[in-house]
């Protein structure tokens, strides 16, 4: 909605001047907004506090000048409008999807209408031949990537040489994801459990650091913080593996592969602190055991008893200590796969803790070492593959909307129209019906100089079904939509006029019906105006003179009508109409009314009070049955 070239949201109704300025400096400008806006990205707009998804529809709608308000003219055209797009939004899964769907404007732009109907009758035959509830359910599961925040942690750092070097790495906002620190400030190695040398000529000297990773400082910044990248794809890894599902159904080449496999690269190995306590503890109670029984068979002699009181250890015993601990040693390696020492020679045996301690943060370390070598490596093949994953899930995302046309026209089994003059269709079918078995389907026809249309018959023998599907048809040829008809012809008009409420044409009635009706024959537009149950009650003769002068003016103009009503014979005395009607049969063997539902032209139907009379006769007794009887000898 633009003035002079300029966009305007204040001309949205709604839309004041506080609101449009705060719309448009939150996508930092109007050139944004209307890039988003040409995308449908409703879900931006949403975002915007104050602004909820309806708002956010009208919006995009009245800036792309999507016709709605101007072409469906009445609340029944609408109700008809919104319960065909309630139809489609049962097959969307994501919001964009959705939003889409919401965004599907009629218009009596040939060119579009045809674009938008090439697309669906393409969707459609592709949704044909895929596995639609198996993606349904994978699409389900599919939205935006998030982009989750990497949280500081205090217990890693970031060492640099000089104070140049350290607010170089603050300028990179590498502070907010652990503690950046000089040589200066670095206590004890131990104050971390792991820490980043960013190094620029190698003076610290770190030697036997087992929990420091070596960077040079002219590195990325994923080399530096690796989490920066690997959150990102980390938090959305289980999005990213319904996508490569879906691409790998549909046939699509992706990246994904790789980058399922970076991401499961990273299975990283936890220590296990409970294998190394829990194979020294072992080798400790089988050392006592062992040492228990050989000492039985040791035969001391004076002098070595002398020793052994002097705090020496007798050759015997040393051999079987030596021999003990030496595959206790072997025991512990090989569980752990570390070699080292953490047995104290006494009996029992006892456990050096600290030893212990100090290997298992050792370990720790090491292992920490090759976690981050590992998340670099992973890092740096998932930032170069970062644009074209995140074109992938967008891909998905537009697929959805696609989808949900596709699965739309193929369950509904819907046909494309053609477009031309006046309505006509074959084997046409309300959409409320579509998905059920054994209905009736219809056909109908409206052609000039038979533009005007009086419809007549049976009592629930669906004109009411027929005007909607008739109105369908219109909007979802408009819509750029295939229609529920095997074939279909469509006249694009400029306004549809559907009235479903029972309209009495009595004394008091003739001036609101006035206000109401006669407006529409002065406007100079295309329209479908489709009118039920227009009766009258007072005042016959005046009323089908009004009616019949509506009708006159309809008639002869570009537009068409179908008009619903039980006072045909008295309209017909002062217009020369059409007139079709919808018959009753007859009653079947369960005494249900038979209604053959596909109008015959130029007919007056039956009505059908006399066969009401007949079932409620058939289905009484006594009394009763005898006053239904002399009523039906009346007929």
């Amino acid at each position: 909605m633009k003035k002079g070239g300029k966009l305007d949201l204040k001309d949205i109704k709604g839309i004041g001047n506080r609101m449009a300025d705060k719309i448009i400096s939150s996508f930092g400008g109007e050139e944004e907004f209307t890039r988003a806006v040409e995308n449908f990205e409703v879900d931006r707009i949403t975002s915007i506090d104050g602004i909820s998804q309806h708002k956010a529809v009208e919006i995009v709608n009245s800036v792309l000048g999507n016709p709605t308000e101007d072409f469906l003219k009445t609340e029944r055209a609408v109700q008809i409008y919104e319960d065909l797009t309630r139809k489609i939004l049962d097959f969307a899964s994501t919001s964009y999807a959705k939003n889409r769907i919401l965004l599907m404007s009629p218009t009596k732009n040939k060119e579009i209408i045809m674009k938008n109907l090439g697309f669906v009758m393409k969707a459609k035959d592709t949704v044909s031949h895929l596995p639609r509830d198996e993606i349904s359910i994978l699409l389900k599961k599919i939205q935006p990537m998030e982009n989750p925040k990497v949280e500081y942690d205090p217990s890693h750092a970031i060492l640099v040489e000089s104070r140049e070097d350290y607010h170089r790495m603050m300028e990179m906002g590498l502070n907010s994801y652990c503690p950046i620190i000089t040589s200066e400030e670095l206590g004890s190695l131990e104050d971390f459990e792991f820490i980043v040398y960013v190094y620029s000529e190698g003076l610290i000297e770190l030697e036997d650091a087992y929990n420091v990773a070596m960077v040079s400082n002219d590195s990325e910044i994923f080399e530096i913080v690796p989490e920066t990248t690997l959150t990102y794809f980390m938090d959305n890894h289980d999005l990213l593996v319904n996508v490569l599902k879906i691409n790998e159904i549909l046939g699509e080449e992706s990246v994904l592969p790789r980058v399922v496999d970076a991401m499961d690269s990273l299975g990283m190995d936890d220590f296990d602190e409970s294998v190394f306590t829990g194979a020294v503890e072992t080798a400790k109670e089988t050392a006592d055991k062992r040492l228990k029984e050989a000492i039985k068979n040791v035969d001391l002699k004076g002098d070595e008893v002398l020793d052994l009181l002097n705090e020496g250890m007798p050759e015997k015993i040393q051999k079987i200590f030596d021999a003990v601990m030496k595959d206790a040693k072997a025991y512990v390696k090989n569980k752990t796969g570390c070699a080292f020492d953490p047995f104290i020679q006494k009996y029992p045996v006892e456990i050096d803790y600290t030893e212990l301690e100090r290997i298992k943060k050792q370990e720790t370390s090491k292992m920490e070492v090759k976690a981050f070598e590992k998340k670099v490596k992973a890092a740096e093949v998932l930032s170069q593959l970062k644009n074209d994953v995140e074109d992938e899930v967008h891909r998905i995302i537009l697929f959805d909307y696609e989808f949900a046309v596709g699965c739309f026209a193929y369950y509904y089994n819907l046909n494309p129209p053609t477009i031309g003059d006046g309505f006509s269709f074959r084997d046409g079918l309300h959409l409320n019906l579509a998905l059920e078995e054994n209905v009736q389907r219809i056909n109908y026809k409206l052609d000039y100089p038979e533009n005007v249309v009086l419809l007549t018959g049976a009592n629930s023998g669906g004109k009411t079904t027929l005007l909607e599907t008739i109105a369908q048809i219109s909007i979802m040829t408009q819509m750029g939509l295939p229609v529920c008809a095997t074939e279909a012809r469509v006249k694009l008009v400029d306004e549809v006029y559907f009235f479903s409420k029972k309209h009495s044409l009595d004394a008091g009635a003739f001036e609101s019906f006035l206000r109401t009706f006669m407006p529409i024959v002065t406007r100079k537009t295309d329209k479908l105006i489709l009118l039920d149950e227009l009766e009258a009650i007072t005042e016959l003769e005046a009323a089908v003179k009004i009616i019949s002068s509506f009708m006159d003016f309809v008639r002869d103009s570009n537009s068409f009508a179908v008009i619903v009503t039980h006072m045909a014979r008295e309209i017909l005395k002062y217009t020369d109409v059409r007139v079709d009607g919808i018959e009753a049969k007859g009653l079947d063997e369960d005494y249900n009314l038979m209604v053959d539902r596909t109008p015959r032209m130029n007919y007056f139907a039956r009505s059908t009070p006399e066969l009401i009379l007949r079932r409620m006769y058939e289905k009484s007794d006594g009394s009763l049955k005898d006053i239904y009887r002399q009523v039906l000898e009346k007929f």
